[in-house]
């Protein structure tokens, strides 16, 4: 599990299953989710269009410094 390799990255609570993998930019690594596995997680607390709106409120704008995770939406 990409947790145990990188014990300094932070990671979301309660989404391991969504984890994709590790991202790299000049020297700063975070953790990578998959965004539409991230809904569907929320979507067992919440309908769909509240997931959307929690995501995009409360995850995806969260900035807790340079090992902020990031979020992949996978194109169609």
């Amino acid at each position: 599990m990409l947790k145990n390799e990188y014990p300094d990255l932070l990671t979301l609570d309660g989404f391991d299953e969504a984890i994709i993998g590790v991202v790299e930019r000049i020297g700063i690594q975070a953790i990578c989710y998959d965004t539409v596995k991230v809904i569907e997680i929320l979507k067992r607390d919440m309908d769909e269009d509240m997931a959307w709106l929690w995501f995009d409120m409360n995850i995806a704008k969260a900035w807790v410094g340079e090992s902020s995770p990031f979020f992949l939406h996978r194109g169609s």
